[in-house]
């Protein structure tokens, strides 16, 4: 299982590197995706697919090309697989055959990024990932985390951040750091209340790129 640059492709390992030219067969999340990053480093394997929509029929030819002896690496489209990302079906399936070893290469994470300019947060945080689409639950969910205490982190989209940011404005008070496509060219950092942060992105032609939002509850909301 080996994680990938969520952005710049200079975040990638040697092990990493080393593991995608060595193994006989690269599965991945979009082979198109892939293909740029192997192609930067001059990697030239055969590619097979294995995402969201076809991963547990996937997850059996991986197991077929394993038990014929080739050695399999995994990679989702950006950071590592099964963090918000396919990748833990497979492993359930490979693990449940008990065969195989299973073995991770750690590396870039969007999440874990994002903590480390956040400053003090605190000694536990909860990393969320996406919320729900709908409302109801996506601020049922909020109101759960906000009574937990502890930071917490969720992903969203560009077109649905203003409305998870007013949910988070609804439901507690708190200060939030947000990085708005970590690591690429336009990256962003972005620190205030939520509604600060609303009123920044608002106030812009478009909203681009991927957001990372780390949540820090106010004493008054941590109960």
């Amino acid at each position: 299982m080996v994680a990938t640059p969520i952005g710049n492709l200079e975040d990638i390992t040697y092990r990493a590197v080393r593991v995608l030219g060595e193994v006989d067969v690269i599965a991945c999340e979009d082979t198109r995706h892939t293909s740029q990053l192997l192609s930067r480093y001059s990697i030239h394997k055969r590619l097979i697919a294995c995402h969201a929509h076809n991963e547990e029929e996937s997850a059996k030819g991986i197991l077929n090309l394993l038990d014929s002896g080739l050695s399999v690496a995994y990679c989702s489209d950006a950071g590592t697989p099964g963090v918000s990302d396919p990748g833990a079906r497979l492993v359930e399936y490979i693990r449940q055959s008990g065969r195989h070893s299973i073995i991770p290469i750690p590396g870039a994470s969007a999440f874990v990024s994002l903590v480390s300019v956040a400053g003090n947060i605190g000694k536990a945080f909860t990393f969320e990932g996406f919320l729900s689409p709908k409302q109801g639950r996506r601020k049922e969910r909020l109101s759960e985390l906000f009574a937990a205490g502890d930071a917490f982190v969720v992903y969203e989209s560009p077109f649905r951040v203003l409305k998870t940011l007013g949910d988070i404005a609804e439901v507690g008070s708190s200060r939030l750091v947000v990085g708005r496509e970590l690591t690429k060219a336009h990256e962003e950092i972005i620190t205030g209340s939520a509604e600060d942060v609303i009123a920044s992105l608002s106030s812009r032609d478009a909203i681009k790129g991927e957001f990372a939002i780390l949540v820090i509850p106010d004493e008054d909301d941590k109960r």
